[in-house]
């Protein structure tokens, strides 16, 4: 059959990307805001109002721990659901002002619940994208994040300058709701596990991180890294070089690029596996990075993001892609929280590593050491999946692997 024959856009795909988008769009605009308010409104210091921001991602790094290995049993949509009902639970707490700590517990529990639903939507896309075009289908899914990361930041900062943050919490509980509601409307197919795997009474390695997507995942967590270094230094920095107002373009240009290029890479991914994608981006990125470093006027800056956006951009859609392509379908689950893990351990824990780099280095020389432990993960890169890729690609289309297509 016809690649393009296959039809990809369906009601189901649709409305779990949709969702997918209101529930990133909830986070990344409460991202750029939380740390304010709780200065503002709690009177802390600098670092508890990075803390309040920070205490989100390490909830959803426990959501997905613990959520990648009950959703093989619980089922997916259950936890979509589950995921989706508490997450709009919490997003009411934020209207209660007792306390910092209060604010931290509610931010943790909050990140958990993203990490349940996310995990699942993320799950739940593997199945419903035909076999034949899964790289381009999770291209267009990860636009979904994408479109939140570029919007996301705009509102809140908007709605933080021209409204209150109650009116913010009520918004952010709204685009909640309207995320469960759609989500009502899913109708995905139910994956069933083997037999022997039902059986399982041990608690081991393997019933929490897929190990098929431990190597993918790796490389992921090196890369995002390099990219945290952009989403939380970027501002710092543009100060420093006299760049602000560029700097709220910066993520613009970054979203673009990343709009424009997914539809052929994925597609790319499709035809011709992953290395035709992995080893350009790879090079894009430490290319962007690198130029970022020697920045020093607003073309320069923005070129950086276009090529930070078309190296960083598309390795997160096709590294999900591998990690998914390269496990049972019965453990899809696994392999999606195993995959986000590495992602928000990357972007989550990098900026206080590189917190301690900084007062050394400096912020252009950051960039420099970014970019080349990029190009060297480039040959990590190869021996982990690269040397593998023909081989495994070939197998899937051929049907050798003995994996069944999720109708």
């Amino acid at each position: 059959m016809n690649q393009s024959s296959v039809k990809l856009w369906t009601k189901d795909f649709i409305i779990v990307s949709s969702a997918n988008f209101f529930l990133y769009l909830v986070f990344y605009l409460l991202l750029v805001t939380m740390a304010v308010y709780a200065v503002e409104q709690f009177n802390v210091s600098e670092s508890q109002g990075g803390l309040v921001t920070g205490i989100f991602i390490i909830g959803t790094l426990i959501g997905r721990l613990f959520i990648g290995r009950m959703i093989t049993t619980i089922g997916n949509k259950r936890m979509l659901y589950s995921g989706l009902g508490f997450f709009v639970l919490i997003s009411s707490l934020y209207f209660i002002k007792i306390g910092i700590a209060f604010l931290l517990i509610t931010r943790l529990l909050h990140g958990i619940t993203l990490g349940m639903a996310s995990t699942a939507t993320g799950t739940i896309v593997a199945e419903v994208v035909p076999e034949k075009r899964k790289g381009e289908g999770i291209s267009y899914y990860s636009m979904s994040i994408t479109l939140a990361t570029a919007i996301g930041p705009f509102i809140g900062l908007f709605m933080s300058q021209h409204t209150g943050y109650p009116m913010i919490f009520s918004f952010c509980l709204a685009l909640g709701i309207i995320s469960f509601i759609i989500a009502l409307f899913l109708n995905v197919p139910v994956m069933k596990k083997p037999a022997k795997e039902a059986d399982k009474a041990k608690m081991k390695l393997s019933d929490f991180i897929e190990l098929n997507a431990l190597p993918i995942a790796l490389i992921i967590l090196i890369v995002s890294l390099g990219y945290s270094s952009v989403l939380s230094f970027i501002n710092f920095y543009a100060i420093e070089i006299d760049l602000v107002e560029m700097a709220s373009l910066f993520f613009v240009v970054y979203a673009v690029a990343i709009l424009v290029s997914r539809p052929f890479t994925g597609r790319l991914m499709d035809m011709k596996g992953a290395n035709p994608v992995m080893y350009p981006a790879f090079i894009l990125f430490a290319a962007g990075l690198l130029l970022l470093s020697t920045a020093e006027n607003s073309i320069t800056l923005l070129l950086a993001g276009v090529l930070i956006g078309l190296g960083f951009g598309n390795m997160q859609s096709v590294t999900q892609a591998i990690a998914v392509k390269v496990t049972p379908p019965y453990r899809i689950g696994l392999a999606t929280s195993t995959y986000y893990i590495a992602l928000d351990a990357g972007l989550g824990f990098g900026p206080y590593l590189l917190g301690f780099i900084i007062p050394l280095t400096g912020y252009s020389n950051l960039y420099i050491i970014m970019g080349l432990l990029v190009l060297a993960t480039t040959v990590l890169y190869y021996f982990m999946h690269g040397n593998k890729e023909d081989t495994a690609w070939t197998s899937i289309h051929s049907g050798a692997t003995g994996k069944s297509e999720v109708k």
